[in-house]
């Protein structure tokens, strides 16, 4: 028997363990063994791992493409082409794009432009607001992966719908049975502190983070998690920031509501010390915390559980945007969001090095559970025969600085990440057992991604 596509001499990790000397044979690019490398079949084509880890492809469950609309930041072929050489096979887009993903037309919109040149697999949340509640059935039976509301101010300036409209919102979501996800900022606290601080001249990147404290997005959790356990709704919590928060999720999940939540590489990486170092490159919304918030997010949100996933908020905007010429310049002249999909892995892999967390924890978090949490488990997300051939090959001990943003793939590529060093990488990429990316470049071709089906 010869089958498409063979990769031998890789330790196979799961959430569920691991297996040295493994390897994985592909047919029709779908998984049809995994076993030890000898026990495999004939490949036409064979990919030898040299001893690398190969695990369930990495699922990023939050990302902004900006397509359609705001192309000169990024779009989906630029996105996904650095999403397949940082060895995410998966990745799902926001919708506060322009126009929003708000109905059925514009989700479409977003899904052709996906088909038409997309290097990984992909999917799309769409938007709730005040407007478009009605069309919530419609937009779920058009294929959304799912639902998000901005409760606080954003990139795109998407309005919150009010308290009464959200409790609407889940009651109709709920019955689709997808996930409501949510931005988590209370807008008027934000709003208050924001006119405060610039009304006093304050004006360094710091202080954009200290006028969105952390109290913004615990309420908005708690809020969020009150409204869902009185409408039986799912939801979700995007980037969580904090350990204040993470504690919120926490006690939601206590008392029996269907909360997950998700963190990023820059709030664990990284304490508020970066915007004093960095300046505006590193401002993001929700902010990057004080070490004291940092690890308790660490303590609660990794170590006792409460955050489910990591997904990276990946956000693209030009350096004028981001005044990388000035980046001390006046914050309020500045945009929040940098570029993430090529500096996960590596900064996992390195706190797996580090002893923070295993490989089978990191693979849970960054693979098999946003799988899970959105509807595309087990297609996604496991090594499961019959399941898609998605899978990354990562060196666990490539020791390596990202001395240049230049050397990455989207777009525009401003990151706070720019000279921090990680010990562990991305090798290969495959996709529907196609290698989309091998030996530091992309390989495969524009278009080549599609659309996940979901339920």
């Amino acid at each position: 028997m010869t089958v498409d596509l063979v990769v031998r001499n890789c330790t196979v990790v799961t959430p569920d363990g691991r297996s040295p000397d493994s390897g994985i044979a592909v047919e029709d690019g779908t998984i049809v063994a995994v076993a030890r490398s000898g026990r495999l079949p004939d490949g036409d084509q064979v990919l030898d791992g040299g001893g690398a880890v190969l695990v369930p492809g990495i699922v990023d469950c939050h990302i902004h493409n900006r397509e359609p609309g705001l192309e000169y930041k990024e779009d989906w072929e630029s996105a996904t082409r650095a999403a397949a050489a940082g060895g995410v096979t998966t990745v799902v887009g926001m919708p506060n794009t322009d126009p929003v993903i708000d109905s059925p037309e514009h989700l479409e919109l977003k899904f052709e432009r996906g088909e038409a040149s997309a290097h990984v697999d992909f999917q799309s949340y769409a938007v709730v607001t005040s407007e478009n509640l009605e069309s919530i059935p419609d937009i779920d039976e058009a294929g959304a992966l799912g639902f998000k509301i901005f409760l606080g101010s954003t990139v795109g300036d998407v309005p919150p719908p009010s308290d009464g409209e959200i409790l609407e919102a889940m009651e109709r979501i709920r019955e689709t049975g997808k996930r409501l996800g949510f931005h988590e900022e209370n807008g008027e606290i934000v709003d208050h502190y924001t006119e405060r601080f610039r009304a006093a001249g304050r004006n360094e990147p710091i202080d954009h983070a200290h006028s969105r404290p952390v109290i913004a997005e615990r309420e908005a959790v708690e809020r969020a998690i009150t409204f869902a356990e009185e409408t039986g709704a799912k939801i979700h919590m995007f980037h969580v920031s904090s350990g204040s928060a993470a504690k919120a999720v926490a006690r939601g999940k206590g008392r029996g509501v269907d909360v997950t939540a998700e963190t990023t590489p820059h709030y664990l990486w990284f304490t508020e010390d970066v915007l004093r170092e960095k300046g505006n490159v590193a401002r993001i919304q929700p902010p990057i915390r004080d070490a004291d918030e940092h690890e308790h997010l660490w303590r609660v949100g990794i170590d006792e559980g409460a955050i489910d996933c990591i997904a990276t908020d990946h956000a693209p905007h030009t350096d004028e945007e981001k005044l990388v010429e000035d980046p001390f310049g006046n914050t309020w002249d500045a945009i929040s969001g940098f570029v993430g999909l090529e500096t996960e892995v590596p900064a996992m892999l390195t706190f797996v090095d580090e002893g923070r967390f295993t490989l089978e924890e990191w693979v849970s978090r960054h693979s098999r559970r946003p799988a899970q949490i959105w509807g595309m488990y087990p297609q996604k997300g496991s090594l499961r025969i019959g399941t898609d051939a998605d899978f990354t090959i990562v060196d666990t001990d490539l020791e390596w600085t990202l001395e240049d943003r230049e050397e990455l793939h989207s777009k525009t590529r401003v990151t706070p990440f720019e000279g921090e060093s990680f010990t562990g990488k991305a090798v290969a990429t495959v996709v529907r057992g196609e290698v989309v990316y091998e030996d530091g470049d992309v390989v495969g071709e524009s278009g080549y991604g599609t659309r996940v089906d979901v339920d």
